[in-house]
């Protein structure tokens, strides 16, 4: 079975029904609540996760949009079918190096060294300036996936 180490931007993708990327997000969660996935979410992506679904669903218009931030970053955590990577020391280090080598957002060095330490590929929405500038550096030594590049067929309702 396979790890994949979640960015921020594929979960709140699987919650904004009319992202750009939903139903790819969507195939990602579903097949790792079906367990076909080991999906590895690092800490500060917790953190994260709660500010930008809250601005998604202040956004929307919803209600009590806290209340729907912090239940999603608690179904996250508390999920059998989500692993929170262990904040280590390893994991803090690697993440550090990362951020300094490629000067890339701290949370995208989280998600990457999650994903080297598991064994796994980094899941990103789409990429974002500054991987992009770095892709070809990155991908020499680490496995990236960015759900941009696989379109699903769109299907009659």
């Amino acid at each position: 079975m396979s790890y994949v180490s979640l960015d921020t931007g594929v979960i709140v993708e699987y919650v904004d029904l009319n992202g750009a990327f939903h139903r790819q997000a969507e195939a990602i969660i579903e097949n790792a609540l079906a367990r076909r996935l080991l999906a590895v979410i690092a800490h500060p992506i917790l953190a994260e996760t709660y500010y930008v679904s809250l601005r998604l669903y202040e956004k929307l218009g919803m209600e009590k949009p806290e209340d729907r931030a912090e239940k999603l970053v608690e179904w996250l955590y508390r999920s059998p079918n989500f692993e929170i990577a262990e904040p280590s020391l390893e994991l803090a280090l690697l993440a550090g190096r990362i951020k300094k080598s490629f000067r890339l957002a701290l949370t995208d060095a989280y998600v990457i060294a999650a994903s080297k330490l598991y064994r796994g590929r980094a899941v990103f929405r789409r990429r974002e300036s500054e991987i992009r500038e770095k892709l070809a550096e990155l991908t020499e030594e680490y496995e990236m996936v960015f759900i941009e590049d696989y379109p699903l067929a769109m299907e009659s309702k």
